[in-house]
């Protein structure tokens, strides 16, 4: 950091604090960890011990010359759709978690909560099919205006085809949730809460190469333009940001890795292609308007 500039921030990070992963490794049905390998509902990964640490966390960070990330518990794991009580125990557990790891990170780690709006994080993360409840978004999106705090909405647990390869969900079906999640807030929530700020990630699925076929199809330029909704870049790149400059411009762009699921590398790559005022804006400014929301 230097001089009076905002922090450059990661808006979409993953973190598993070591209670956590303790708690996966003990269970018996997904998600849990079996050693070296990540049971979901989706399916079976390979899962490398220390990448969710926060060590990790902060190294990468380091090696990307980014100051702050705001972590967060990815809805694909499904711990939404467990039984409550059981979805309770294991966010209540990562929250804790985190908020230790934010105390001892010298002030480079945030967190958006996970499953329910709680002080003392900058928002929710959320899946996105809970954008698409209007009862249960209703609630979320009043606590977090409430609390000035933002609405983060990730993919949820993907559902491939028999035999489908292993792109099929990230590629597919996660994009397709995030789209359907936002026209879900273009058709209720933006103009109902303008100023809550909310972050889809991965572009909203590429949401913004829909606009088009949105307008043709009847959806009013002032539903479009309404709310206060950012995109996160995580693992696209410079054709892609480019696109969404054109169609937003520059303040609606926010930088998120999806590390350490994916390599940062190219996507920050592509955004500082883009010139150092466009960087700036997308790795520091936007993420800094939503954290001081």
């Amino acid at each position: 950091m230097t001089g009076a500039e905002p922090p450059r921030i990661d808006v979409h990070r993953h973190v598993w604090p070591a209670e956590f992963v303790a708690a996966l490794s003990a269970r018996r049905t997904p998600p849990l960890l079996n050693g070296d390998r990540l049971v979901t509902a989706e399916g079976v990964f390979g899962f490398e011990r220390d990448a969710y640490s926060a060590d990790r966390c902060l190294a990468d960070l380091d090696a990307n010359a980014i100051d702050l990330a705001v972590v967060s518990l990815q809805p694909t794991l499904g711990v939404d759709r467990l039984q409550a009580r059981e979805a309770a125990g294991l966010h209540a557990l990562w929250g804790a978690g985190v908020q230790d790891l934010i105390l001892r990170s010298g002030g480079r780690l945030s967190a958006f909560s996970a499953g329910w709006v709680q002080d003392g994080f900058a928002g929710l993360c959320v899946s996105a099919d809970t954008v698409r409840d209007r009862p249960r978004i209703d609630r979320i999106a009043t606590a977090l205006s409430e609390r000035g705090q933002a609405l983060f909405v990730h993919p949820g647990p993907g559902a491939p085809p028999r035999a489908a390869p292993a792109w099929w969900a990230p590629a597919v079906d996660y994009t397709a949730q995030m789209q359907a999640a936002y026209a879900a807030w273009l058709d209720y929530g933006a103009e109902r809460w303008p100023s809550l700020p909310v972050v889809f990630a991965i572009l909203a699925g590429g949401a913004p190469f829909q606009l088009e076929r949105f307008q043709s199809r009847g959806l009013e330029n002032s539903r479009i333009t309404a709310g206060n909704v950012y995109f996160d870049t995580a693992s696209y790149g410079r054709r892609s940001l480019e696109f969404c400059l054109a169609t937003f411009g520059i303040t609606r762009l926010v930088y998120g890795s999806d590390g350490p699921v994916i390599d940062a590398e190219p996507t920050l790559s592509a955004i500082h292609a883009l010139g150092k005022a466009t960087a700036d804006a997308i790795c520091r400014v936007n993420p800094s308007a939503i954290l001081a929301a």
